[in-house]
């Protein structure tokens, strides 16, 4: 069964900051739809999945006649939790955190369901309230967007939360019975019409502070956006930070009530039963987006799990950028030298006087991924390095973003242009965009060949434009790391700035 530890982190009793920072934390989520177990390696600032499972059970399916628990869910669901515990144990978790949702909750015989959880399993199951579920859901979103501004909006199975976040905190939330699994349950599609514009128009009323940003939360709305990816040909598969226009995600909501399962299901390999409430949920969808108004709108992958996984780190930790904490865990586990990223970081900015804060630490993030590849084949490792950052699982950036930092770093390895890949990706980075990435790319290249990633050089070494020529200034110690090789990395990099290179030797 269960280890102590993890029974006491169920029980509420989370295991300590040092502690969880160094150990894997388990989160099982029993929602209306699905049961899944996430493991976290780690209290990590950018989450680090070791693990990740889920079974579609039911649970709440029928509910809105009955008022009880799906009994085949049920069964699904005891079967999946035993072998989560089972998992839990073999993985010596620091801390497992048991959460139930809607239909738990709702559910006349939900407290049955946790005591024959807890009885058979050892794993005490905590029933969230509608607020607290809002709240998480909140939590994951900042987790991936700690300057978040707007509302949050998150659908299970049997319900959708609503939650207005500001400050770095949720203001206020409301949960209604909007999820799918509730219009399921009506066969007149007239009513099911009246109970959405009803329901929704309440839950809107509830939080109707103004969105500039709606925040997505839930499998169902990540498979929405899925499916409007591979409607328009959108070139990045991320989910994370997706933001189509609402206009054409309103296209998309239409669209789909138009689709057959199973080619929806062959255009994004999603599971058959995963779709089979996708058509409801974009009627939700497209009611909210109609009463919400927002700006824009923002694919969430973070969510409820996530926001558990939030709610344990100390205050310290949730200041800290995911970005640049995931680049630094990353440069820490595979760079030939960690800890020269921050030195590289500093000895570029000079070339850079105009960046804003932005800027400045997507700079930082190159300067930290430089090496993370330096193992993969040399006729490869530029566009490895291309595709490990346009696709790696890290949260505070934004698609164009990514590629941004992907062409940085295949220049890092290569003169040459992205080719195929650029022009796949041009509708994300403009060609201005590219030019100035592909010159970070190639100052990152001059400062790892002339110091050869060793610390201590580039403290004593000065990048830097004075009118029409790029200046690399060595001074002290640093002048015996000139050479040919280092001459013709500034050379590329004042060929790219249309400028002269000249170096300096300065005695100290």
């Amino acid at each position: 069964m269960t280890s102590q530890s993890t029974l006491d982190a169920a029980a509420g009793r989370a295991p300590s900051p040092e502690k969880a920072r160094l150990e894997r934390i388990g989160v099982i989520d029993v929602g209306s739809n699905s049961v899944r177990l996430v493991i976290f390696d780690g209290m990590a600032r950018s989450p680090a999945y070791f693990y990740n499972e889920k079974v579609l059970c039911g649970l709440g399916a029928g509910m809105s006649e009955t008022g009880r628990l799906n009994p085949s869910g049920w069964e699904r669901a005891m079967r999946a939790l035993h072998r989560f515990a089972a998992l839990a144990e073999r993985m010596n978790l620091s801390g497992m955190i048991a959460v139930a949702t809607a239909a738990v909750r709702e559910a006349s015989d939900g407290r049955a369901f946790c005591d024959q959880v807890e009885m058979e399993t050892g794993l005490t199951l905590r029933i969230a309230s509608g607020s607290e579920e809002a709240r998480l859901a909140t939590q994951g979103v900042l987790l991936g967007w700690p300057d978040a501004e707007g509302l949050v909006c998150d659908i299970g199975g049997a319900s959708v939360e609503l939650a207005h976040v500001a400050g770095g905190e949720m203001v206020h939330g409301a949960t209604s019975p909007l999820g799918p699994l509730k219009l399921a349950d009506f066969t007149d599609p007239e009513k099911r019409e009246k109970y959405l514009r009803k329901t929704a128009k309440a839950l809107r009323k509830a939080v109707p502070e103004p969105a500039p940003r709606l925040y997505l939360v839930g499998g169902s709305w990540r498979a929405i956006a899925r499916l409007d990816m591979e409607r328009v040909g959108y070139p990045l598969k991320v989910l994370h930070a997706y933001e189509p226009p609402v206009a054409q995600l309103v296209e998309t909501l239409d669209w789909i009530q138009e689709q057959e399962q199973s080619r929806m299901s062959d255009l994004t390999g999603t599971s058959s039963a995963r779709l089979s409430l996708v058509p409801l949920a974009s009627l939700v969808l497209k009611e909210l987006l109609r009463r919400i108004e927002p700006e824009r709108v923002l694919i969430s992958a973070y969510g409820l799990r996530e926001g558990l996984l939030y709610r344990q780190m100390p205050e310290e930790m949730r200041g800290r950028d995911p970005l640049i904490e995931a680049c630094r865990h990353m440069e820490s586990l595979t760079a030939r030298a960690p800890g020269f990223g921050d030195a590289l970081h500093a000895w570029l900015l000079p070339l850079f006087p105009e960046a804003g804060e932005r800027e400045k630490r997507l700079i930082h993030a190159a300067a930290l991924l430089h090496d993370v590849n330096w193992r993969a084949h040399p006729d490869y490792r530029a566009e490895v390095s291309y595709e490990s950052v346009t696709r790696a699982n890290i949260a505070g950036i934004e698609h164009a973003e990514r590629v941004f930092l992907g062409v940085a770093l295949l220049n890092r390895y290569k003169s040459s242009g992205p080719g195929d890949d650029l022009s796949r990706y041009g509708n994300l980075l403009t060609k201005e965009r590219a030019a100035e990435a592909a010159v970070l790319g190639r100052a990152i290249r001059l400062g790892a060949m002339l110091s050869g990633a060793s610390s201590g050089v580039l403290e004593h070494a000065r990048i830097g434009r004075e009118e029409n020529n790029l200046v690399l200034t060595l001074r002290g110690t640093a002048r015996e790391f000139g050479g040919e090789a280092v001459e013709r990395r500034l050379q590329a990099l004042a060929s790219r700035l249309q400028c002269e290179a000249r170096i300096d030797l300065i005695d100290e």
